[in-house]
């Protein structure tokens, strides 16, 4: 298996009050990319959210391919915006992509 950090965008179509982003962040926080290598270096956020309920939520996963990886994430991401009381109307996901890849091996250049 490898870890990989994978960022699903999306927008909150009818914005997200405080409450709602700080109860999206505790149901993420067990996938916190900062858990990484990767995610500790490049000071990765976990939710980060734009002007005009744009975001982008990283969250880690560990999984046997990238496609794998991918789905996870928008399993896990839409599931903590689910249980955080928002419609699939109410936060559109777009495309997972991977961010980073951490296979546990250390190399020496």
């Amino acid at each position: 298996m490898t870890t990989y950090v994978i960022t699903v965008p999306g927008t909150f179509v009818h914005g997200m009050s405080d409450h709602a982003r700080s109860d999206i962040e505790r149901r993420l926080r067990p996938q916190d990319p900062k858990n990484t290598d990767l995610g500790e270096n490049e000071e990765l956020s976990l939710l980060t959210v734009e002007e005009g309920g744009r975001f982008a939520a990283r969250v880690e996963v560990e999984a046997a391919d990238r496609s794998s990886a991918e789905h996870e994430a928008v399993r896990l991401v839409s599931g903590a915006l689910r249980d955080s009381g928002l419609a699939e109307d109410d936060a559109m996901l777009g495309a997972a992509v991977v961010t980073g890849i951490d296979t546990g091996i250390d190399r020496e250049l």
